[in-house]
This record gives C-alpha cells, sequence and structure tokens, in this order.
C-alpha cells in the first residue's frame, strides 16, 4: 500500500449518499493523488456529497461500476457501507493483487494521538458523545495532562483531514461501528482506550451470523497490547475472546437497577475494586445510564475526576433521534428515538417509561426477529403502531400475554403522518408515544435522521 500518495491513481468505491466518502475524498485530493469515484447511485441520487466536493480535481463514474476503472489503480478505497463479500468490483481489485483500504484504517494508520474507541450495538453514539462532554469539561483545568480532544468515527465526522494537526498527546475519540472494525483487522492498530457498550443481535443482513458480528465487533481490542484498557459491561460478553476477562487492565461497569446507581469494578494495587457511584442525569432511561458508567470508566483512565464527570454528564442533554424529547401536548409526552434500528434498541428505549406507552415501530428489514420485540410490546405498550416494511412481520409477533389474554390496540399506518395521527388519537394525557421504530429507514426515508426530523415536525405541528 503506497505512504506516498502523490501521483498515486487511487479508486473511492462508494461515496455515498450520506457523504460516508466525502473525507476520504478530500484527504486524498490534498495529498495530491488522482482520485476516480465510484458509485452505483446515480448522480442525481448523490447531488449533497458532489456539492461537498466542488471544485476538487476529481473523475466519476456514478450509476455502476466499471472494472476498467482498476486498471494501473494503486489503491482502492472502500466505503465500510460496501458489503465486501457481496461486491463483484471489489472481487474484481482481489483478484488482481490491488491494494485496498477504507477512512478509518488510512486514519488508524496515521493517528499520532491516544485513541479512544467506543463500539456496541446501542448507545455508542450516546456513549461517545458523553464522553466528548465530559473531556470538553476536563480540559479546561490547569491541570488537564493532555492536548488537545479530538471527536469523530461514526458519530458523524471524519477526521483524516485533521491528523497532520494532531500531537501524541491529544486524545482522540471514535465511535466505531461493525463495519469500520471489521475492516480495521486490516490495520492491525485497536484503540489504547477501548469499550464495548453490549453486543446484541443486528446487522445479521449484513453479517449473516451473530457470530461473525461479535468477530467484527473484538477488533476493537483483538491488537491492544497488555498496556492499553479495556472495558467491558458485567453482562453479554460471551461472545468475545476468553481471554478478554483476564486482560490486567479491564475495567467493568454497569448499573445497580435497585438503585440506580453505576458500578464499576477495575484493578487497583494487585486487587480488584469495586465502586458504587451516585449520578443524576438529564437523559432517561436506566439504560443510558449504563452509557454514563461506560463514560466515566474512561474518564477515570484519562486520570479526570469523578466531581468533573458528573457533573458534566448531569448536563448532558443527549442526542438527536436518541430518546430525544419533542413536545408535550395535551398532557402527552412525543420522544423521537428514530435512531432505533435494530429490535433491541426499541426495547432498551421502551424500558426507560412506565406507564401508558404508544409506540411506533417499523421500518425497512436488516434480517432481525421481532420474537423478542413482539413479546415487550403485548406487555408494556398501551397501543402499537406498525408502519412500513416490517409492519406486518412485528404485529405477527405480538401474541396475547398469558393468562389475562392482555394485548395492546394495534394499528397500521401507511405513511408517518398517519401514523402520528394515529397516536394522537390513541394517547390519553400522562401517556408516552415513542418513535423507536426498530428497524432501519430506507423503506420509507434516506436515512434515520430523516425518519426522525419528520416525526419531530408533524408532532410539532400537532394543534
Amino acid at each position: 500500500m503506497p505512504t506516498d500518495f502523490a501521483g498515486k491513481y487511487v479508486v473511492v468505491m462508494g461515496l455515498g449518499r450520506f457523504g460516508g466518502g466525502i473525507g476520504v475524498t478530500r484527504w486524498l485530493a490534498a495529498q495530491g493523488a488522482r482520485v476516480h469515484v465510484t458509485d452505483l447511485s446515480p448522480e442525481d441520487k448523490l447531488s449533497d456529497s458532489l456539492k461537498a466536493l466542488k471544485g476538487l480535481n476529481l473523475t466519476f463514474r456514478l450509476g455502476g461500476h466499471e472494472e476498467s476503472d482498476l486498471d494501473g489503480c494503486d489503491l482502492l478505497v472502500v466505503n465500510p457501507a460496501v458489503d465486501k463479500r457481496k461486491a463483484s468490483f471489489f472481487q474484481a481489485a482481489v483478484r488482481r493483487g490491488i491494494p485496498w483500504s477504507s477512512e478509518m484504517n488510512l486514519f488508524l494508520a496515521r493517528c499520532p494521538g491516544r485513541i479512544v474507541g467506543i463500539t456496541g450495538t446501542v448507545g455508542k453514539s450516546t456513549t461517545t458523545a458523553m464522553v466528548g462532554a465530559i473531556l470538553d469539561e476536563a480540559k479546561q483545568a490547569k491541570d488537564w495532562p493532555h492536548g488537545r480532544v479530538w471527536l469523530g468515527g461514526n458519530i458523524g465526522k471524519s477526521l483524516l483531514d485533521a491528523v497532520a494537526d494532531m500531537k501524541p498527546n491529544d486524545i482522540v475519540v471514535l465511535e466505531l461501528s461493525s463495519f469500520q472494525l471489521e475492516d480495521a483487522a486490516e490495520c492491525r492498530r485497536s484503540p489504547q482506550v477501548a469499550l464495548v457498550t453490549n453486543l446484541r443481535e443486528n446487522h445479521l443482513d449484513r453479517h449473516g451470523t451473530i457470530e461473525a458480528y461479535a468477530a467484527a465487533k473484538a477488533n476493537i481490542a483483538r491488537f491492544q497490547t497488555l498496556d492499553d484498557w479495556l472495558i467491558l459491561p458485567f453482562e453479554g460478553v460471551d461472545l468475545f475472546p476468553r481471554d478478554w476477562l483476564a486482560r490486567p487492565r479491564l475495567y467493568r461497569f454497569g448499573v445497580v437497577s435497585e438503585t440506580r446507581q453505576i458500578r464499576l469494578v477495575y484493578p487497583k494495587d494487585g486487587r480488584q475494586v469495586l465502586e458504587e457511584i451516585s449520578a443524576t442525569l438529564a437523559v432517561p432511561g436506566l439504560h443510558n445510564l449504563e452509557n454514563a458508567a461506560g463514560a466515566l470508566a474512561i474518564a477515570r483512565i484519562l486520570g479526570v475526576r469523578d466531581e468533573v464527570s458528573l457533573a458534566a454528564l448531569r448536563r448532558f442533554s443527549g442526542l438527536a433521534h436518541r430518546l430525544e424529547f419533542v413536545r408535550e401536548f395535551q398532557g402527552v409526552r412525543y420522544y423521537n428515538d428514530s435512531k432505533a434500528t435494530s429490535p433491541e434498541a426499541a426495547m432498551t428505549s421502551m424500558r426507560a417509561f412506565d406507564g401508558g406507552l404508544i409506540v411506533l415501530v417499523g421500518g425497512s428489514d436488516k434480517g432481525s426477529s421481532f420474537v423478542e420485540l413482539g413479546r415487550m410490546l403485548a406487555t408494556r405498550a398501551k397501543a402499537v403502531i406498525c408502519m412500513g416494511e416490517t409492519g406486518d412481520r412485528i404485529r405477527g409477533e405480538i401474541v396475547p400475554v398469558e393468562p389475562d389474554g392482555r394485548r395492546p390496540i394495534i394499528k397500521t399506518a401507511s405513511n408517518s403522518q398517519e401514523a402520528v395521527d394515529l397516536a394522537r388519537s390513541l394517547a390519553s394525557p400522562g401517556d408516552v408515544v415513542l418513535l423507536s421504530p426498530g428497524c432501519a429507514s430506507f423503506d420509507w426515508y434516506r436515512n434515520y435522521e430523516e425518519r426522525g426530523d419528520t416525526f419531530k415536525l408533524l408532532v410539532r405541528g400537532l394543534t
């Protein structure tokens, strides 16, 4: 793989409708590479991404891939959204012996700072943002032992453009998806501080099995040294390598549900120490306390005092589309949880509320089972509004609960406007209306953000 890109012919496979390839394309052009961008989507579908590259000396092939574009290729950079097993263009590059990489791998190979990596099925974005909020507070102190703080990765920002400005004492906080970590095995570098929020069934349409999904996630710590830190939850680590639990620098985190206290177990002076810490959050749900527990563990490893971390967590107001409070109307609270794109994420969010719950579920299919989601909807929801491609499948899994045969009211909506109208008609003062689809959004929307923004617009328009 080339290390000096000046004059090299680099093909970027997958610009992406949401700009996943923008950062690496801009960076490669700045290095003097001859960059060719190819994407299966046509130009009109990529207009926003193309605007961000305006003015750069690039060539394009849009609306399909042509193997002839690989002639003379020095490096193929693959968007993490590309399923390499099924992509004939990628397989052609492999047959030709063309080296390949990804935006994240190019960054990991060049980042001089101390990397904090955060992954998991649910909670990784919120935990990453919580860590960012804590470090923003901590770096104001005169005794701050580190340099600048950088936040990026799957949370939405490429840091390749900034790598030249980074120093060895900087802290780089990265949210890492399974798709990014799947490629990281080629890079053979893991973060010096690695946290897994949890591991539940997800993305089986891409990884095939839960074991393959877990193996991709495991790359976050696969190449750590004994001087590095690994942070794991108390539950749900059975699919990870057994030797992880024997690591000398292992933090465990969780929440005592009865007292709602953060629980941490960590090594100190040759023994294991258990602590239970009280924390107050602005964001609802026991799962957010679990996210805060992981963030607190990271902060401690980086030398941040607990009082600083807990103060920052108290002020943390959450991220858009993640149990985001929209408004209260006629005594009913409306929450946008469009980022819940797996059944497990939707179930986690439902646990954050007591009382009357009207849940909007359904979307595009990722190959997940809805059996457990159906059971929880049957026991916890007052009403369920099924939407999209998977709506009928989810509806079929909501079975009466024995012994009383309780079953929520179930409706089907053909669009978001109808879903919100149905929710309003079924809700009473004191109830919660929760958009938590448990599915991806690509049947009706470009992404989960557009789905959540539409829901917020409709709710704010209620009169």
